[in-house]
């Protein structure tokens, strides 16, 4: 299906749109090709997705992160983040309501890097687009950066720098909802969420198809090349003002990937967009003091430039 998503991108452009062959048709073609694959792959999987995590009540989720050994909290953690919202700043109000539920701070921290920073759309993308090695890369390390910060978190005992409000405990004796209700919800969850975040996609997909048709080889090959000692920090320093999600950054990330610069400084700059972007800092200093905001923002940051570095050296 996606070559011939490929095929029906080159005649669309070339016969219905009628653009010369040149620049400006590799540009549009890519960003045709890319917007429906993305949108098809993020409906579907987002649906999905949804309707399993519907059998995980909060209940259950903290009976599995309340662990006698922390260290399996926190990969259980990790783990759950993979499948939950798609974006830094959704992921914020699970995160406060493990907290308050009683779930040790460092395992919340897991899923609060994870939950942005890994997820199945993202993962499906990079395997698509560069396979199996770049896609299990990803998820071990997002998953691996997210135990260690929210280990290290945890050791410090940083509970008191939390800035929380009372809530009412749960009602108990809910009716479990029917199936016919999950997928009702999850339906309209997709829809919300594409409505949501697809905007942000196609600023990414644009961004990377004006990428994948302009930005010259050599200059990506100087500036962020292996050659560069700085071209890790240097991404991470420009995906920070940016916000997305992973799978909106994914595109950028092929056209750069494509242009020469190595997949550790690209997966990199995807985590620090995704991780550590300016919307969440402002929403997180509302519910934590600065000294643990700045503790988070600076351990995550080594750890992705870290990452990158080690990628670079292996791949």
């Amino acid at each position: 299906m996606f070559a011939a998503l490929a095929t029906f991108s080159d005649w669309f452009t070339l016969t219905i749109l009628r653009i010369p062959e040149g620049r400006w048709t590799e540009v549009i073609s890519f960003f045709i090709e890319d917007t429906i694959k993305i949108f098809l792959l993020m409906a579907v999987i987002i649906f999905i997705v949804t309707y399993l995590r519907s059998y995980l009540p909060p209940q259950k989720i903290k009976a599995l992160l309340s662990q006698r050994f922390p260290i399996i909290g926190h990969f259980l953690a990790a783990g759950i983040g993979i499948v939950t919202p798609f974006c830094s700043c959704s992921a914020i109000p699970l995160f406060l309501g493990l907290v308050e539920s009683g779930v040790p701070l460092g395992v919340t921290f897991s899923y609060l890097v994870s939950a942005p920073m890994v997820n199945e759309v993202a993962a499906v993308l990079l395997f698509g687009l560069f396979g199996w090695k770049a896609m299990l890369l990803y998820i071990g390390s997002g998953v691996l950066l997210a135990v260690i910060t929210g280990f290290i978190l945890g050791t410090l005992h940083l509970d008191h720098l939390l800035i929380l409000a009372e809530t009412a405990p749960p009602k108990p004796g809910a009716d479990l909802p029917t199936t016919r209700d999950r997928l009702q919800r999850a339906y309209r969850y997709t829809k919300n969420l594409l409505k949501n975040i697809f905007p942000y996609v196609l600023l990414g997909v644009g961004a990377g198809a004006f990428i994948h048709g302009y930005a010259p080889a050599d200059f990506l090959a100087q500036y962020a090349g292996k050659s560069n000692p700085l071209a890790v920090p240097i991404a991470v320093l420009i995906g920070v003002p940016l916000y997305s999600n992973a799978a909106g950054t994914i595109p950028i990330v092929q056209s750069l990937v494509e242009k020469g610069l190595p997949m550790g400084t690209a997966l990199a700059f995807m985590m620090s967009i995704t991780a550590l972007s300016v919307p969440e800092m402002i929403i997180l200093k509302k519910v934590m003091k600065t000294k643990l905001l700045a503790l988070y923002v600076g351990i995550l940051t080594v750890g992705i430039i870290f990452t990158g570095y080690l990628f670079n050296a292996v791949l």
